[in-house]
């Protein structure tokens, strides 16, 4: 079956769902969403499909997040209201892939961001490739890492999932896996080989194949200078301690913050520690859910979008330049009860 932004096919005991919107970098609209739930719903059932995998057709991305574009538009025409019922739907279906009964394998080549993390990041298989890169960037439009992201932030090891929830920092395969946002590297020319035994044999077999990456691999064995830095009070301290690290990183750091929303930043960082004291990913993602209805009735995520992708002119103006302004009851209230629960899990357990 093909419609124009997903293809979804069946080979031997593998059903395969492949994103299809290579100009839109994939990026996730209500109609794919909808879609990929639906056809997880059916393949839970029948008894031929042993194993799930999720790829791409685009050469430069796995999946870079929503249609920030047409949330944007959807919020100008049915407001607030309406934007939060799709980011309803993206949560269900992150906890429908991670408790989905068979093995999921997603294949996050090249560009996986945001809502892309969401749709591989929480399954039983995710790969990486050497053209991956990772992030949750959503503080530089005014939103805190969701999608399950800021779950797995927060079981990141040292503060680095602190870092990288503040800064929407990128990652490669190598970081990836030891952040805990992937399993396994394998070659980008490889895929179609994997994708071949998948439909013959279990995941499991096939994958354990693969080589696996530690954290000293990927550069991360030492995390002493970040967390040295990171292991502060507030956000402010941090910034006054980047401002005296002369490290590589600290000066990245240091733009990516002047770049971002600083009441977006404020909330993630508040998210992150809460996140960490959750049990569970469910409990996450409706934590998620309470702070993305805040964020999205403020000025500024319209303003993020505007100025990332409509215009580009990348002057985004934000409402608390500078933190100005911002007190902690302000933060508070957006970690109060959202107007709807997203009524998980949204499948039963299996019987048997």
């Amino acid at each position: 079956m093909t419609d124009g932004t997903l293809r979804i096919s069946r080979e031997g005991h593998l059903g395969r769902i492949t994103l299809d919107r290579p100009r839109a970098l994939n990026a996730l609209d209500a109609g794919m969403v909808a879609a990929i739930a639906g056809c997880l719903r059916t393949w839970r059932e029948d008894r031929e499909i042993r194993t799930i995998m999720i790829d791409s057709t685009a050469p430069r991305a796995f999946c870079a997040g929503a249609d920030l574009r047409a949330l944007h538009a959807l919020l100008q025409t049915g407001g607030a209201e309406a934007v939060l019922s799709v980011f309803r739907g993206n949560y269900r279906l992150v906890s429908m892939l991670a408790g989905y009964p068979k093995p999921i394998v997603s294949f996050m080549d090249g560009i996986c961001m945001g809502g892309g993390i969401g749709l591989g990041g929480h399954v039983r298989h995710r790969i990486v490739t050497e053209n991956s890169v990772l992030a949750m960037p959503e503080v530089a439009i005014a939103l805190t890492p969701d999608a399950g992201g800021s779950y797995l932030l927060s079981r990141a090891p040292g503060l680095s999932g602190l870092r990288l929830a503040v800064t929407g920092g990128r990652m490669n395969a190598a970081e990836a896996i030891a952040a805990g946002f992937a399993d396994r590297l394998v070659p980008s020319a490889h895929l179609e080989q994997v994708a071949t035994d998948l439909a013959r044999h279990p995941a499991g077999r096939v994958l354990d194949l693969a080589p696996a990456v530690t954290a000293e691999a990927a550069g991360w064995g030492d995390m002493a200078e970040v967390d040295a830095v990171y292991d502060a009070p507030d956000v402010n301290s941090v910034l006054e301690r980047l401002r005296t690290c002369d490290a590589p990183w600290a000066e990245a750091d240091r733009a990516a913050l002047a770049q971002a929303d600083p009441f977006a930043v404020e909330v993630a960082w508040r998210a992150y520690f809460r996140a960490r004291a959750l049990p569970d990913l469910d409990m996450v993602l409706e934590q998620e859910f309470r702070l993305v209805s805040a964020l999205i009735r403020r000025p500024d995520f319209a303003e993020g979008i505007r100025a990332r992708l409509i215009d580009r002119d990348n002057a985004p103006r934000w409402s608390c330049a500078g933190g100005q302004g911002i007190t902690p009851r302000q933060v508070d209230v957006c970690f109060a009860p959202a107007p709807v629960s997203l009524d998980l899990p949204v499948l039963p357990a299996a019987q048997g």
